[in-house]
């Protein structure tokens, strides 16, 4: 039974919070809808900044890594012979 109380009550409430919104609070709500826009696209660039430097990092030291790897076995191929 309990259950069911909380799924009606949860639909209640539901309800009643779109009818707050769209009747009562519309001009709060849509303040807070676009007053949330800035930040989230500040912090949105913020973090594709940083992925794309860590990305070049990345890409950076792995190219590293190849040649260190390349003259390593041009060393060995001449060391072997």
């Amino acid at each position: 039974m309990g259950k069911y109380l909380a799924i009606l009550f949860g639909l209640i409430a539901l309800v009643g919070g779109v009818l707050l919104v769209v009747f009562v609070w519309w001009r709060e709500f849509y303040e807070l809808v676009f007053g949330c826009i800035p930040p989230l696209l500040f912090f949105g660039g913020l973090i594709a900044l940083i992925a794309g430097i860590s990305s070049l990092k990345d890409a950076k030291r792995t190219r590293q890594l190849e040649e260190e790897a390349d003259l390593e076995e041009v060393d060995a191929e001449g060391k072997s012979e």
